[in-house]
């Protein structure tokens, strides 16, 4: 989750520790009128709860009881769950007033939440797959605990897929946080979940993997470029500035607005992150670009000076969309793309020495006019994620899309043991 970016929860407890706000939560539901016991089990009522199915429009008169479990005959209805569960040999069990047992699947979530959260908090958070029957039932419970009860925003992340089925322990089909950034950077895989919708599902493709290290490879190449050029003036500007005050160019103001306004609007409809880092934005990443090559001509100091304050504007703006995103973290642009290149170099499964041995093969081909031979070394490391610039007299190296991405889908096995 640190690879990731994800802020540390503030607390992460665990059900085993929180047995006494359990059985409270339930003896306060039993006192309500809403549940009831049954030879050590306690089971929730859910005739008892008016307002029951409002979150998943699920319907009792549409349940038919008995086709995936045996209905337990010992229940009012067969829809009602269980709070408690009276122990079983070999499972873990806890003294309650109904004997001994252990909390049932749905009110560890309603207890430990009213614990930390009260029983009025903002968001909810889960699996699509969560919304019937385990949400539906906190509200019910936690209803039933306390009438008060309220929360107001259901949040439901959809499931990545592999060749679009769930991923799932069961089925075997899935991959680890661990064996994906192993071969890429944490922050491309970070750029790849919030590629779709979080409430969308999302299929698993190392196509799209390469293209999302390839677009944080693209933006921090940017950053880098305008820090090493910016550096240069930024000194001479700071006391420019303090003599007069120097105003960005209007299209800069006017590729921060769009930037901001297009941010803001996406992210407010329902997080929408689908599409953030595309239109303005990349247009902000092209403006850098764009004007990094106007700095490098020769300009009066003036002139100058107003491009590095607008270069210095969207930049910031840029960054400030990275860091709510938490695709912005503590080291250097250097190091990220430096940490990029050695995840390229693992997938291609070449050293850096490999790649200036080719390189030099390569101007000797050149030297020498043969230039099939010159394509196909550029071709064959292009097919492997490494991409070759010619810059006048030198060449350089940076990780790219390979063309054999599709092809290297199914040689990428998931996380199967065997049983």
């Amino acid at each position: 989750m640190g690879d990731l970016q994800c802020l540390i929860p503030t607390h992460q407890p665990r059900v085993s520790g929180h047995i006494e706000e359990i059985k409270a939560m339930i003896q306060q539901i039993i006192e309500n009128g809403c549940a009831y016991t049954v030879d050590g089990d306690v089971f929730f009522s859910v005739d008892k709860s008016p307002n029951y199915g409002q979150l998943s429009g699920q319907k009792l008169e549409n349940h038919r009881a008995g086709e995936r479990v045996a209905v337990d005959s010992r229940k009012q209805n067969p829809a009602d769950f269980a709070l408690w569960k009276a122990a079983k040999p070999g499972e873990p069990s806890w003294e309650s007033p109904w004997g001994p047992g252990r909390p049932g699947w749905h009110i560890e979530c309603s207890a430990m939440s009213a614990r930390y959260l009260s029983h009025k908090f903002d968001i909810h958070g889960g699996g699509i797959d969560l919304i019937f029957p385990h949400h539906e039932n906190e509200i019910a419970q936690s209803w039933a605990a306390c009438p008060e009860t309220q929360i107001n925003y259901w949040m439901h992340n959809g499931h990545v897929t592999n060749n679009n089925e769930k991923m799932s322990k069961s089925l075997g089909n899935f991959f680890t946080i661990r064996d994906i950034t192993q071969r890429y950077h944490p922050l491309a895989l970070r750029h790849f979940l919030i590629s779709a919708h979080y409430r969308s599902p999302l299929n698993y493709s190392l196509l799209q993997l390469e293209g999302s290290s390839d677009a944080v490879y693209y933006i921090y190449q940017t950053l880098k470029d305008c820090e090493d050029a910016l550096s240069l003036f930024k000194q001479e500007g700071t006391e420019q500035s303090k003599k007069k005050p120097v105003k960005v160019i209007p299209a800069a103001q006017e590729c921060i607005s769009k930037v901001c306004s297009e941010f803001y609007a996406k992210m407010s409809d329902d997080l929408n992150t689908s599409h953030i880092l595309t239109g303005a934005f990349q247009d902000a990443l092209k403006f850098v670009n764009s004007n990094l090559n106007t700095l490098k001509k020769k300009q009066q100091k003036q002139q100058q000076l107003t491009v590095v304050q607008s270069l210095t504007e969207v930049e910031n703006q840029i960054k400030e969309v990275l860091e709510i995103l938490g695709l912005l973290t503590p080291l250097t642009y250097e190091q990220i793309l430096e940490e990029l290149k050695q995840k390229a170099l693992k997938r291609a499964e070449l050293e850096v020495a490999d790649i200036e041995r080719f390189i030099e093969e390569r101007a000797l081909a050149r030297k020498n006019k043969e230039f099939a031979k010159s394509d196909k070394i550029r071709a064959e490391l292009t097919a492997k994620g490494i991409a070759l610039m010619d810059l006048g007299n030198k060449t350089e190296w940076r990780p790219c899309v390979p063309t054999s991405a599709e092809e290297s889908i199914d040689q990428h096995e998931p996380n199967v043991k065997e049983p």
